[in-house]
């Protein structure tokens, strides 16, 4: 028998009449509260076997080592800023003489400072493994409460949907390299906060709950906020047309929680976004063209490479990077929810899904679509917002990321469908008509989902920190006010060992140069990544990318000494590189020959800069 309650079909935003049954029969042979669980305990298992592969080898990274490398170094950053009570949006342990500005990087702080405990007691790298473990098993089991408590009766079905959420090869390739991408187990609650299924309610308390959870999640990341933002806006829009009537009794109560929680972020996050935009270190653009990391639209179909039908091999065309595999959904499981979207199409909800996850799709294929790996004459949409103010920093092929929960919530919907029409209690009396349909509906989700498991996180090998470093041997040599020059000391990516450096170590010297976004200069705020180039930097990293050892003049030499003192250096180091010799030799040609100390070349620049 039915009973009313809130319909967990449209669960975000109307009351309607749900039927129970199938939760009832679960219970039969479960205890009441074992899936809530049992499932997230299982999420966390899953994430933990995909980051496997580091646990405990610190000679090893995850395969974009590069952001990697930032990332640990933030979360080392953060827990220094805790222990130290410091200013967490700033730093001058890098890029000095100059510093950091934090809160314009992926700071991570609301990542970084929970974790501190971890960082200062384990280091940074177990603490970048556990905040991606918590970013996808946290991902995951969020959505199975929001689906659980709003939109599905049966626990299976919330489970296969907060699976595809927090699993899906988007959320893979982004854990092991961008945590602020990754982190996204604040949005269900963003959305639970936004939409209520009933009108009026506690406005004022749901709204102030809104801006807390907003400003936390500008600390973990503000392109995933964006992405929530905009998707907001579509729902509401595709809602409000699929169902007007339950759009305007909603409108009312649904805008004062938003406006409540706008005034209570902008509050907190006045001085933050000031700092920002407009403290010191603050910078205007991008570095790179956005525009220019779109997915092909053939993405959609196939399989990303870390997963259980996919190949190892970079995704070609079809994507960025490996990094940016965002989409890689197969026809599987777009054909399922092709299948449930038609199945369930009277649902108001459904339609504004399909509609978003539509939207999302076009304007991930840039500017211009490709097929293929060819370039095609067809303009995509998302022409139409890439110079919009804030849209203009955002890369195309990220927008397929919102797809991912549309099509886990569709996946849960459909499930949930499914289990109510073949329990025991509800069924018809054909028992063999009912297996057929049991049969069929596990035999299509097998299809759409197996092909999409999860492989363990690829990981390439690193460089070990040398001894001279890791044990603080070079502390005998730095006097305060001075800074350690890594060899090369300033690049614009991760191939400078002086980031993983200072994170391993906990930030305990100040070195120039460093992995972030900058101003181009004091007086040119244009957006560059890493340090304003010096002449010895550039040529120490182009002898470390091609080995080639150029002539070194007494022009060289004497810019070298310059360089030194604006860095304020008191020791330059070299550990191991690819082209160690060569970099050994242009080094000695500029400040002759070193020292070997501990694993690592050493020179001490004292007598030179004075």
């Amino acid at each position: 028998m039915g009973r009313t309650a809130v319909d967990r079909s449209d669960g975000l935003m109307v009351v309607g009449t749900a039927d129970r049954t199938a939760e009832v029969a679960s219970r039969r042979w479960l205890p009441a509260r074992t899936p809530d669980v049992a499932v997230p305990v299982g999420y966390l298992a899953l994430a933990v076997w995909l980051t496997h592969r580091q646990w405990g080898r610190p000679d090893r990274l995850f395969h974009q080592a590069g952001d990697q490398i930032l990332f640990e170094w933030m979360l080392a950053r953060a827990a220094r800023a805790v222990a130290g009570l410091e200013n967490p949006l700033w730093s001058d342990a890098l890029n000095a003489p100059g510093g950091v500005n934090l809160m314009a990087n992926t700071s991570v702080l609301g990542l970084g400072v929970p974790l501190a405990p971890v960082t200062l007691l384990l280091g940074s790298q177990a603490a970048f493994v556990v905040a991606v473990v918590l970013c996808l098993a946290g991902t995951a089991t969020a959505w199975y409460v929001l689906l659980r408590r709003r939109m599905v009766d049966a626990w299976p079905a919330a489970a296969v949907g907060g699976l595809v959420c927090g699993f899906a090869p988007g959320m893979i390739a982004q854990a092991g390299t961008h945590l602020h991408m990754a982190a996204q187990f604040l949005v269900p609650l963003i959305l639970a906060l936004v939409f209520r299924p009933e009108p009026g309610g506690r406005v004022w308390r749901h709204g102030v709950l809104l801006g807390l959870v907003v400003t936390y999640q500008v600390f973990l990341g503000e392109e995933v906020l964006l992405f929530v933002a905009l998707a907001a806006g579509v729902l509401v829009g595709a809602y409000a047309i699929a169902d007007p009537s339950a759009a305007r009794r909603l409108a009312p109560s649904t805008a004062g929680r938003i406006g409540v929680g706008a005034l209570v972020a902008g509050v907190l996050l006045a001085y933050p976004l000031w700092f920002q935009f407009f403290g010191p270190g603050h910078y205007r653009g991008m570095p790179f063209h956005a525009y220019s990391y779109q997915l092909d639209a053939a993405s959609f179909t196939r399989f990303a490479r870390q997963t259980l039908f996919g190949v190892d091999r970079p995704p070609g065309l079809l994507a960025p990077n490996p990094t940016e595999e965002n989409s890689f959904f197969g026809v599987g499981l777009l054909l399922l929810a092709v299948v449930v979207a038609v199945w369930l199409r009277r649902r108001p909800l459904v339609r504004a899904l399909a509609a978003c996850g539509l939207v999302f799709a076009l304007l991930s294929l840039g500017p211009r679509v490709r097929l293929d790996g060819r370039a095609t004459d067809l303009p995509g949409p998302y022409r139409l917002i890439a110079e919009l103010p804030l849209l203009d920093h955002v890369v195309p092929a990220r927008f397929a990321l919102v797809c991912i929960p549309v099509l886990g919530v569709l996946v849960a919907l459909g499930v949930d469908r499914w289990v109510r029409r073949t329990a025991v209690d509800t069924a018809p009396a054909r028992p063999r008509r009912r297996a057929t349909v049991r049969l069929v509906g596990a035999a299509a989700l097998a299809v759409a989902l197996l092909p999409l498991v999860p492989t363990p996180i690829r990981t390439v090998s690193s460089r070990p920190v040398p001894a001279f470093v890791a044990d603080g041997t070079w502390r005998t040599y730095l006097p305060a006010g001075r800074t350690l020059v890594p060899v090369p000391p300033v690049t614009n990516a991760g191939r400078s060992p002086g980031m993983l450096w200072s994170a391993r170590t906990g930030l305990a010297f100040t070195a120039p140069g460093g992995f972030f976004i900058g101003p181009h200069a004091p007086g040119d705020p244009t957006a560059r990544w890493g340090a304003p180039d010096r002449p010895t930097s550039l040529l120490l990293r182009r002898v470390a990318e091609t080995g080639v050892v150029p002539p070194i003049t007494e022009t060289d030499r004497r810019q070298a000494v310059a360089d030194l003192r604006h860095w304020r250096a008191a020791v330059v180091v070299q550990g191991g590189l690819h082209h160690g010799d060569p970099v050994r030799h242009t080094v000695e040609a500029l400040l002759g020959p070193p020292r070997e100390i501990d694993g690592a070349l050493v020179w001490d620049v004292r007598p030179f800069v004075g």
